[in-house]
């Protein structure tokens, strides 16, 4: 490896190290040096001053947060636990991380918009959340920005890995499954594969290190998204599985010759309202510090190649 991959004097602190994002992070971020990823029962979002003790006994270099709650339904059910979660939790890892002088970066949402427009959002788009989920998640983007922390906040959209239960792998198991596939047709976004928004994390990191430190400019600070390239609506991430693995087995395979029928979201009949348009556009994170992401079909097919 060339020299100018230094690793880190202090540890990084990963919080939500076991969500499918942090899983991979945790892998990627041990060319940097020690990671720490204390289970919740060390430290918990939900009770935000044992979050704020973890980094002052780790005293990190970079404090890292998945962590948060994500189930956009639940939150719209339990408004409370959204705000301590997605909220009150990451300015309290803002505040702890400025006193002991780590970088926080920390996830956030495409959900912060409400979809009106047609094309991808920058981050000079004004947020105007449509649910719970979407708020809280902004409250939290703010409270980190005004607690005077070096900060990155990275607003992705649509992540996904093999396992879980999310839309990617719920596709792969109804395809062994007998009959068609119903799919909401009618909110698009940026798909993101967790492994690859976990690279491109540490790959900006990587560039910032400096001594053994991570070393951001003032300049630099602030809102940057990054999620996968392109946009798409979950039908055609649907129909885009189906390929990829019809060319992989064969087209004749019987099990993928299936057919993706598209229905409304008010059909699909989810508790909170989702934003019809989501996709992101990442060309500042790439002009700052020359990160991005695949097209999202590049990313999908690597994901199904891999098998995990």
């Amino acid at each position: 490896m060339p020299d100018a991959v230094q690793r880190l004097a202090r540890p990084v602190l990963l919080f939500g190290g076991t969500g499918q994002v942090g899983r991979e992070l945790h892998q990627e971020l041990a060319t940097l040096g020690i990671v720490v990823a204390p289970p919740r029962s060390d430290a918990d979002l939900a009770r935000p001053d044992t979050v704020r003790e973890a980094i002052r006994r780790v005293r990190p270099s970079v404090v890292i947060n998945t962590a948060a709650l994500t189930n956009v339904d639940q939150s719209e059910r339990d408004p409370q636990l959204a705000r301590t979660l997605n909220h009150v939790a990451p300015g309290v890892m803002a505040d702890a991380a400025r006193d002991v002088g780590a970088l926080l970066v920390h996830y956030s949402t495409d959900y912060v918009f409400d979809g009106a427009r047609d094309q991808p959002y920058t981050e000079d788009d004004e947020p105007n959340p449509i649910n719970v989920y979407g708020a809280s998640k902004l409250a939290g983007e703010r409270s980190v920005a005004a607690s005077g922390s070096a900060f990155l906040v990275l607003r992705t959209s649509w992540v996904y890995s093999r396992t879980g239960a999310g839309f990617v792998p719920t596709i792969l198991r109804q395809l062994d499954e007998p009959g068609d596939i119903r799919v909401v047709a009618d909110q698009t976004g940026s798909p993101t594969w967790s492994r690859a928004l976990a690279r491109s994390t540490v790959a900006l990191l990587r560039g910032l290190v400096n001594q053994g430190e991570v070393v951001l400019p003032e300049a630099s600070r602030g809102v940057y998204h990054l999620g996968g390239s392109g946009a798409a609506s979950r039908v055609e991430i649907a129909k885009e599985i189906i390929t990829a693995l019809a060319d992989a087995r064969g087209s004749g395979d019987v099990n993928h010759d299936r057919q993706v029928i598209p229905i409304s979201a008010v059909e699909f009949g989810a508790v909170a309202a989702r934003p019809r348009y989501s996709a992101l556009s990442n060309a500042r994170l790439e002009r700052v510090f020359g990160v991005s992401l695949n097209a999202w079909q590049v990313d999908l097919r690597r994901m199904l190649a891999n098998g995990d």
